[in-house]
């Protein structure tokens, strides 16, 4: 049995229902189909996650929700790995499982909130998602290419838009609540 190819010989650069369904790490890092849209693929992925998170939110307690964090992200870096090198681009805007389980963490971590406290961390995650200053872009710049260093990469700049969002949370409730 010969190993797949490094890198496929053209790049995949919109992966459809086939390429979806045609492996089982391709499932996961389209985020069940939410990173095939063309035109933007992480907030759509995010928006996924979020209504994934509120419809599992009362089934699952802490214990549980760390566990689903903690293995989204070890089987996410295998998928993101897989389907990064299947589609030939190091980090495809299509792969949004990074964003899933890294706003996942987010809602886990500041709940209990209301709709509103919900819809301002999606907008503070995509915002540092998308500008990539600082530590997104350090990650991002640090881990590019192929391989598991590349796949650990495409998650690690979304934790990052994740600790940002987070910390810029933290800091309003500490001065607005003193």
């Amino acid at each position: 049995m010969t190993p797949p190819p490094a890198v496929p010989a053209a790049p995949v650069l919109h992966p459809d229902l086939r390429f979806l369904l045609a492996h089982p790490a391709h499932f996961i890092a389209l985020g069940a189909g939410s990173g095939l849209p063309r035109l933007a693929p992480g907030t759509v992925g995010t928006l996924w996650a979020w209504a994934a998170f509120v419809l599992l939110f009362p089934w699952l307690d802490e214990m549980a929700w760390a566990w689903v964090i903690g293995l989204g992200t070890l089987i996410g870096w295998w998928a993101c790995t897989v389907t990064a090198r299947h589609l030939g681009v190091a980090d495809s805007g299509h792969i949004v499982w990074d964003e899933v389980v890294a706003f996942w963490l987010v809602l886990w971590l500041v709940s209990p909130t209301g709709l509103l406290g919900q819809a301002i961390a999606f907008g503070l995650f995509r915002l540092f998602d998308a500008i990539k200053v600082g530590p997104m872009a350090w990650a991002d710049r640090t881990f590019k290419g192929f391989g598991p260093r590349g796949g650990f990469g495409i998650l690690l700049d979304d934790f990052a838009a994740a600790f940002c969002t987070l910390l810029v949370i933290a800091g309003w409730r500490f001065f607005a609540h003193g």
